[in-house]
């Protein structure tokens, strides 16, 4: 493990061996951190450079202190010609743009050049703002259990309320409770994980500092944040794929495929998801082979990212249509 600042917070990093092929850039997912995707890298790392950090105020980066005055007041970079999507978006320290610029200044630091970017759940719609903010500089992006792009105001107020009260609650004596952990070896998974990945779990839950996890789940689930991810799919010159878990309830595959559909990929006929069988929302976790095998041979397809001669924009009504059925199928 290693620490680097980035506008004025450690983070803490791990960064295997340069690679003849492109560098693999790995983000986590709310109230986790990096460990988790270890078994994906042990099997990539003989091929690829591989960095795993912990967001910040997440993991082992949870150190904030005092902020940068550089965090205030983050802009879409202009030359990326996609401003517009962005304007409805959180511009606080907490929103997807902050965080994404955190990507970019953590890789300037470290010299990594057009790296793939692979992110979990939130990890995933940083990754995409993170290539939205930089094109000339990342090569790809691959989603793990991430998409969305639907505001369902019904479910977002529980699942943010539900949120809150988990920041609220989290006492310190708790990872004294016994066999606690096994709670964690199944929740939101369709395989059941390792006691010890359950044990992190716990510890990556009580470890978040409060002001990041209250503010980056209110932060990047409002309308306007929500509603900003098709449109930065549709404007994106990157390759995108993404991976969905079949038995994902979290992140369900309609919703997965939905955001991806977005994509020039999609318009050019080709197939960008990937559903992984007998999986929740912890693919890295419940079978890091497979993920490992499929996000390299995304790689290896586009192993320096190859733009778009037109990306496409959306339509406000193409957004409204699907967001109504979808929505609709899920008060179902």
């Amino acid at each position: 493990m290693a620490n680097v600042d980035v506008f004025g917070v450690p983070h803490s990093y791990d960064l295997t061996p340069a690679r003849p092929g492109p560098t693999l850039v790995f983000l986590h997912g709310w109230l986790l951190s990096r460990c988790y995707w270890q078994p994906v890298i042990d099997q990539l790392q003989p091929r690829y450079q591989c960095l795993a950090y912990d967001l910040r105020g997440f993991g082992q980066s949870n150190q904030l202190g005092a902020a940068d005055p550089e965090r205030s007041g983050v802009r879409v970079n202009p030359s990326s010609g996609h401003a517009q999507p962005a304007m409805g978006a959180d511009s606080g320290p907490y929103g997807l743009a902050a965080y994404a610029q955190d990507v970019l200044r953590l890789l300037q630091t470290l010299g990594i050049q057009r790296p793939w970017l692979v992110g979990h759940s939130l990890g995933g719609s940083i990754a995409l703002w993170a290539a939205h903010l930089a094109p000339d500089q990342i090569a790809g992006v691959i989603g793990v259990n991430a998409g969305g792009g639907i505001y369902w105001q019904q479910g977002f107020e529980r699942f943010r309320q539900a949120g809150q009260q988990i920041v609220r609650f989290r006492p310190r004596w708790l990872a004294q409770v016994p066999l606690l952990e096994l709670g964690f070896t199944r929740m939101m998974v369709q395989q059941t994980l390792s006691r010890g990945i359950g044990r992190q779990r716990l510890l990556d839950l009580l470890a978040a500092d409060p002001g990041a996890a209250g503010g980056a789940l209110l932060d990047s689930t409002t309308e306007a944040e929500v509603h900003c991810l098709p449109q930065i799919v549709a404007g994106l010159s990157q390759p995108l794929f993404m991976v969905a878990g079949g038995s994902d309830r979290v992140m369900e595959p309609k919703f997965v495929r939905y955001l991806a559909s977005f994509h020039w990929l999609v318009r050019q006929g080709i197939d960008n998801v990937y559903e992984l069988p007998d999986c929740g929302h912890m693919a890295m976790a419940e079978h890091p082979v497979a993920l490992a095998k499929t996000l390299e041979a995304w790689v290896q397809r586009f192993p320096q990212g190859i733009a778009a001669e037109e990306s496409g924009g959306v339509e406000a009504h193409d957004l409204g249509e699907a967001e109504a059925r979808l929505g609709a199928e899920a008060e179902r």
